[in-house]
């Protein structure tokens, strides 16, 4: 049995490994070892998660797939909840999450009888939580998208504040020619703002020309 563990956080500004270090003690504690970790900053509202369907394509019937809370799993709407879970199902894949205390046993199931008593029993609370998971999703962006439309009608809504002292470090390593890939590791920001950025330095190169 392997255990894998998924780390995910929904933009690139947000750390997805922060809870590696929680992932490993709890590992620990119960004597197993976590054989990959899988990383990515990716919507838990969306399928096109690459690195998740690369865990599961590693995965071989019993594996553990160990995630921090079930909504780092899934924010998914109905349908596409049915199409994960149908995925985790059909590999045999055991979901074990730090606040889902039912699923803990599935780390010391050994016979076959219990582990299907355990299976669907886990089955039922992911059920559960999932759908927790994606009404919280929907109720904060619903007050959001209120939050934006009323300061847009008192004429307040300036929209997301440019980080001004990162924005000039990055425009700095583009000028002295530092690959995108280093830029992100080092900064954190998105392509399409380094793409944003590479236009304002090629801009400013222009005009000094």
């Amino acid at each position: 049995m392997f255990v894998r563990a998924y780390l995910r956080a929904s933009t690139k500004e947000q750390d997805a490994g922060r809870a590696k270090s929680d992932l490993e003690a709890f590992a620990r504690e119960r004597g197993l070892h976590i054989a990959a970790f899988y990383v990515e900053n990716e919507s838990g509202a969306s399928l096109r998660r690459p690195e998740l369907f690369r865990l599961l394509s590693d995965c071989h019937q019993g594996d553990l797939l160990l995630i921090e809370q079930v909504d780092r799993l899934s924010r998914l709407n109905a349908e596409d909840w049915e199409k994960l879970k149908a995925e985790l199902q059909s590999r045999r894949v055991r979901v074990v999450a730090l606040d889902l205390p039912t699923s803990w046993m599935m780390t010391a199931v050994s016979d076959e009888m219990t582990s299907r008593m355990m299976e669907a029993l886990n089955a039922m609370m992911l059920d559960m939580l999932a759908a927790i998971a994606r009404k919280d999703y929907t109720d904060r962006r619903r007050r959001q998208a209120q939050g934006i439309a009323q300061l847009k009608a008192e004429g307040g809504y300036k929209g997301r504040k440019p980080d001004i002292q990162r924005n000039a470090a990055i425009m700095q390593m583009l000028k002295r020619g530092d690959s995108w890939n280093t830029i992100i590791a080092a900064t954190g920001c998105s392509r399409s703002t380094l793409s944003r950025l590479g236009q304002q330095v090629k801009q400013q190169a222009s005009l000094a020309s």
